[in-house]
């Protein structure tokens, strides 16, 4: 969308110093460790893009606060390589680049503004290739410590420790299928029929590049069968996000031209996994 484009949408460029308003007045505050989602078109013409957004973001929450976001890994071998051709799975395995927290780059799908903060100075990325987050300010190296290999979604992992924290979610313009934190909630929920991958990325350790097998739940395919309770058509974060919107948790206003929500992750949680369990069949026995 072009800038005119943008323009047309709202009552002028988005500063830095409207955005600083809009999210004081969603709720944002000081000290907040908050891990946002952001469609920057929805917000219509940003003065300064991706820059703009996370200043806006870094005033609001200050020195005390810490701002967090989903970044995967752009360049990662597909699950399914290993059925490829045995030649092209020898030549993937010989020579693609390991992950690197400095310099491999966000996964696209998520948007401009993971990639952007993850390549400001003092921003740290977690080590998970597949599953990784990166995180700016003060509690930016507690958040991404030792991120889980196998179940990165559930305890001890960036998600938990944003939970830990008494953190917040933030969808600047997303839809609220971008709700990543309910992938938490996924990992945690206790109902049948829950849907896990394994995968191979290529990572370092101790120096050499190496391949490793990651055990996760299925986040990208779903890690439940969500489709007897979600209406065809509709995306089950979605879904579950309205019903918590609709049970009074959650704040709803607009930053720039969007409408943006703010959530309390833990209330995200404990709503998600509630939900799943009662609308999924309930506890699953044990293995």
């Amino acid at each position: 969308m072009d800038e005119l484009a943008l323009l047309a949408r709202s009552d002028g460029p988005v500063t830095r110093s409207r955005l600083r308003h809009d999210l004081t007045a969603l709720g944002l505050a000081d000290g907040d460790v908050v891990m946002f989602h952001t469609r920057l078109s929805a917000l219509g013409y940003v003065a300064g893009g991706p820059a703009t957004v996370i200043g806006a973001l870094q005033d609001v929450v200050g020195e005390r606060g810490t701002l967090m976001v989903t970044c995967g890994w752009n360049d990662a071998p597909p699950y399914d390589f290993t059925g490829w051709p045995q030649p092209w799975q020898d030549a993937l395995r010989a020579e693609h680049p390991a992950y690197d927290p400095d310099v491999s780059e966000a996964d696209h799908a998520n948007g401009r503004l993971p990639e952007a903060l993850r390549r400001l100075p003092g921003a740290v990325r977690s080590r998970h290739p597949d599953a990784g987050f990166a995180a700016l300010g003060a509690a930016a190296e507690e958040l991404m410590a030792d991120h889980p290999w196998d179940d990165p979604h559930g305890p001890g992992s960036p998600l938990a420790r944003l939970v830990a924290r008494g953190g917040r979610v933030l969808l600047l313009g997303a839809p609220l299928d971008s709700l990543t934190l309910l992938h938490h909630a996924e990992a945690l929920a206790d109902a049948p029929g829950k849907r896990y991958v394994t995968y191979e990325q290529p990572v370092m350790a101790d120096g050499e590049r190496v391949w490793r097998r990651f055990h996760d739940i299925d986040s990208q395919e779903g890690a439940f069968d969500y489709s007897g309770v979600v209406p065809e058509g509709q995306w089950p974060f979605e879904v579950i996000a309205r019903d918590m919107l609709a049970a009074g948790l959650g704040r709803r206003g607009t930053v720039g031209a969007a409408e943006s929500h703010l959530f309390e992750a833990g209330e995200v949680v404990r709503f998600g996994v509630g939900w799943m369990e009662k609308n999924l069949g309930g506890a699953a026995p044990a293995p």
